[in-house]
């Protein structure tokens, strides 16, 4: 099962970091250029355990995924529900955890299957390079987020 991975040092503690994270709406679209469209389902009004949300992403591609973990402010776990045609499953975790400068490593993964199997020893290789790519530019933009005064104090508020 292929898995991408990357990790950031970010200048708030892991409590506000992870916050920043699981925020939905107009402060999500402001620092996340993955998410272009994105609500939580079944009237849930906050990130939890067993909370489905549906997103749409900057490839227009839709997916509804589920918390299968949520412990702020260490760690959140999700698995698609539906999405792609081509992904016959697919998971992202996020861990946060507490940086030696008193700021946070933050650490998100993905990981996948392909579909149809006979294609993923060359599906698999281009999706962990496309995942990748995206990955970093996501968890890059999150940092400047965490840096960012308007959106640290957008958060407080």
């Amino acid at each position: 099962m292929p898995r991408v991975e990357s990790t950031v040092t970010v200048p708030l503690d892991p409590a506000r970091a992870f916050a920043l994270s699981q925020t939905y709406g107009e402060l999500r679209y402001r620092w996340d250029p993955f998410v272009r469209e994105q609500r939580l389902l079944g009237g849930a009004t906050g990130a939890a355990k067993g909370v489905r949300t549906w997103t749409r992403s900057r490839h227009r591609l839709t997916m509804v995924s589920e918390y299968v973990t949520f412990r702020p402010p260490g760690h959140v776990g999700m698995r698609m529900v539906t999405g792609p045609w081509f992904f016959r499953t697919f998971s992202g975790g996020w861990n946060f955890a507490p940086a030696a400068d008193g700021g946070t490593e933050a650490t998100w993964r993905y990981t996948f299957t392909i579909r149809p199997g006979w294609l993923a020893p060359v599906a698999d290789r281009i999706g962990a390079w496309l995942l990748g790519r995206d990955i970093r530019r996501r968890l890059d933009a999150f940092a400047a987020a965490c840096a960012d005064p308007r959106i640290v104090a957008a958060l407080a508020a």
